[in-house]
């Protein structure tokens, strides 16, 4: 485990056109929640196309991944919690994919303490790194990398019941905050919004999908360069998150404005 600390940016050209980040050879990916199903899963994913990887995650123990040939993973694991976001603002300058996909889900509770816990951590401390990120991304140089990304999982209890109230509660503010944000955010980075189904993980024992099908389920969306991915075995989430997500754009571009420079 390491340290956030900055390095230098890859020389090399950056590819034109969307999902650049998917072929740039070398491209820095880091991932929240990396000790969990679906952040294991999408750090071998990565790992095969090439990427580096820093795994981002509250574990104090190292990370033990190995490819499809038994061979370790060249992981960089840091360790962090949320509300302490800031500290990893030397680490981001490094990052061209930003993947951010941690979360609690405290099943069956409703308890003020069960309550402030989901909104922090599934909620705000998401939003705030993709503050960070963004503005990371608009003070640093940007030739010889490709476009910044960031990718951000919500879950498709953004819009529909996942019998776990305050988990539903917290994604559908982090899925709202996402929508009102991305009207100036998209300026800067490329924002992916990832609408997941049951996958079998710590926080859902009972998810029908697998998290290694999933995560090459989303490689496979963003290599298409889809800024909404959805992954569910349930049609309705095909029709309801677009409808939702367009709904909200429009109705956010009408009814708000930009943060004008300060002079």
């Amino acid at each position: 485990m390491s340290s956030p600390t900055p390095s230098s940016p890859d020389a090399a050209p950056a590819p034109a056109g969307g999902g650049a980040a998917l072929r740039f050879p070398g491209a820095v990916v880091a991932i929240t929640g990396a000790n969990g199903a679906l952040g294991r899963a999408l750090l071998r994913r990565w790992h095969a196309r090439g990427a580096r990887l820093i795994a981002l995650t509250t574990c104090e123990e190292p990370l033990a991944l190995t490819d499809a040939a038994g061979e370790p993973l060249p992981v960089r694991q840091v360790c962090w919690r949320a509300g302490a976001e800031a500290l990893l603002e030397p680490l981001l300058a490094e990052v061209d994919v930003l993947v951010i996909n941690h979360g609690v889900n405290r099943l069956g509770q409703r308890s003020a303490v069960a309550a402030t816990e989901a909104l922090e951590v599934n909620a705000l401390s998401a939003w705030r790194l993709l503050e960070l990120f963004a503005r990371v991304v608009s003070q640093r140089p940007t030739a010889g990398r490709p476009r910044a990304e960031v990718w951000v999982n919500t879950s498709e209890a953004e819009i529909q019941p996942a019998l776990s109230p305050l988990y539903e509660i917290s994604k559908r503010l982090l899925g709202e905050l996402l929508s009102l944000r991305a009207l100036d955010l998209a300026a800067i980075l490329r924002i992916r919004r990832l609408v997941l189904g049951p996958f079998r993980s710590a926080l859902n024992p009972y998810g029908v999908m697998s998290a290694d099908w999933v995560a090459g389920e989303i490689l496979r969306q963003a290599g298409w360069n889809c800024g909404l991915i959805l992954v569910s075995p349930n049609p309705l989430t095909y029709v309801l998150m677009p409808l939702a997500a367009l709904t909200r754009r429009l109705y956010y571009g009408l009814v708000s404005k930009a943060e004008r420079p300060a002079a």
